[in-house]
């Protein structure tokens, strides 16, 4: 089917696409062929406790969940991949990884009725995939979710309407299931902003009679939640961070920022990267305004999206801090410091885990002498045999970095 966006339509999907519209394009066979290997590769869902690992395939899961949706008569608009996986599969050879694999149902949830039949369908599907072995009739959705499930999201609001399944996997790899009726913002970066439609690809699989192959009469788009696809496909090629109003997004997109930076990606307008910079920061520190909050925020960054990249993890804070030092207006000093000092402290932490000794060269320690030290009369001491063990208070120690680490 040729991909000219005149009425260009996926059987059995309400997805229209009037006259030429610049955030859609079609795929190629190279990149169907990277999608099918996306959706056809086995990924264990990890059991917690006696739970067995649930050896699942994307395209099985999506299939299911979907069929019990209609069951339950909820509408399914259409079905996407999303985020960093969908970057993979565009661009591959730029060394784009992925993490979660994201998966966008579009429905309809009117009430909170819906909400729940949502859960609990994603919740009785997975029972399908437990081995033949297990004895079925006495496990709840309940008991499902505590066993698989790694965390559930659901957000009501005038502008959001949705609600998160990620299913666990040790390997960070999570199959996150979502719910959409509408969410405002749908990207962080242009580079992220990929969504492949997936349901002619998923009518291949159900028909018996049809294969994916090269010939076949078949047709998948991508859409650029950015906006212009050729330009976002430009940005993720050349490895180019650009982004509109990040104060839209949950956390300004700072993390996310800094991982691109990380990973060797270049602001596609140096002029412009320094104000988009103070907007991600301001947006961060409103999200989460306690020191204690950002703690958590960015370590349970690093445990998500640094697994199996350790050595990562200090270049990755050490970015962060100077980041923050360089472009944060909202905060009080000592506010600042504190957010600082935060960040070099796990910097250390990482260190230590890793068992990594700072080039001597670089390093300049200071310490507070004990008080005994400014008696003029002090010239030595000793211990008399018998008295009881000394006990060394704690002074400040502080380790600044040529990096700017303090």
């Amino acid at each position: 089917m040729p991909c000219n966006f005149i009425t260009a339509v996926s059987k059995g999907s309400n997805t229209r696409f009037p006259g030429k519209d610049h955030r859609f394009s079609c795929l190629t066979w190279e990149q169907i062929n990277i999608l099918d290997q996306v959706l056809t590769e086995v990924i264990p869902i990890h059991g917690r406790g006696n739970f067995p690992t649930l050896e699942v395939k994307p395209k099985d899961i999506i299939q299911v969940v979907k069929e019990q949706l209609v069951k339950k008569r909820i509408l399914v608009r259409d079905i996407r991949l999303n985020g960093s996986t969908a970057s993979h599969i565009l661009v591959k050879q730029n060394g784009t990884s992925y993490k979660d694999l994201d998966i966008i149902f579009g429905v309809e949830l009117p009430s909170e009725k819906e909400f729940q039949i949502v859960k609990e369908s994603v919740l009785n599907c997975l029972l399908d995939f437990l081995p033949k072995c297990v004895n079925k009739e006495k496990i709840t959705a309940q008991t499902m979710k505590d066993a698989y499930v790694q965390k559930m999201v659901k957000v009501s609001t005038d502008h959001d309407r949705w609600s998160l399944i990620s299913l666990s996997n040790n390997s960070g790899k999570n199959v996150e299931l979502k719910f959409v009726t509408s969410l405002r913002r749908q990207f962080e970066f242009s580079v992220d902003s990929f969504q492949i439609i997936l349901d002619s690809v998923l009518e291949v699989y159900s028909d018996s009679d049809r294969k994916l192959s090269e010939n076949a009469d078949l047709s998948v788009i991508a859409e650029s939640m950015y906006g212009d696809f050729d330009e976002a496909m430009d940005h993720l090629k050349y490895k180019l961070i650009a982004t509109r109003n990040p104060e839209e997004i949950r956390g300004g997109g700072l993390l996310k920022y800094c991982n691109l930076l990380v990973r060797d990606f270049k602001p596609a307008d140096k002029a412009e990267i320094k104000s988009l910079e103070r907007y991600m920061c301001s947006r961060f520190f409103i999200d989460f305004p306690d020191v204690a909050e950002q703690q958590r925020k960015v370590e349970s960054y690093l445990r998500n999206h640094f697994i199996g990249e350790e050595k990562s993890k200090y270049d990755y804070l050490m970015t962060l801090r100077g980041v923050v030092n360089e472009s944060t207006v909202c905060l009080m000093g000592h506010e600042r410091r504190q957010t600082l000092n935060m960040i070099t402290i796990l910097a250390l932490k990482v260190l230590g885990e890793q068992n990594i000794i700072p080039n001597a060269a670089n390093v300049t320690c200071y310490y507070q002498p004990a008080p005994y030290i400014s008696d003029r009369n002090f010239n030595n001491y000793y211990i008399v045999h018998g008295q009881p063990p000394i006990i060394y208070q704690p002074y400040s120690f502080h380790i600044h970095l040529q990096s700017g680490m303090v």
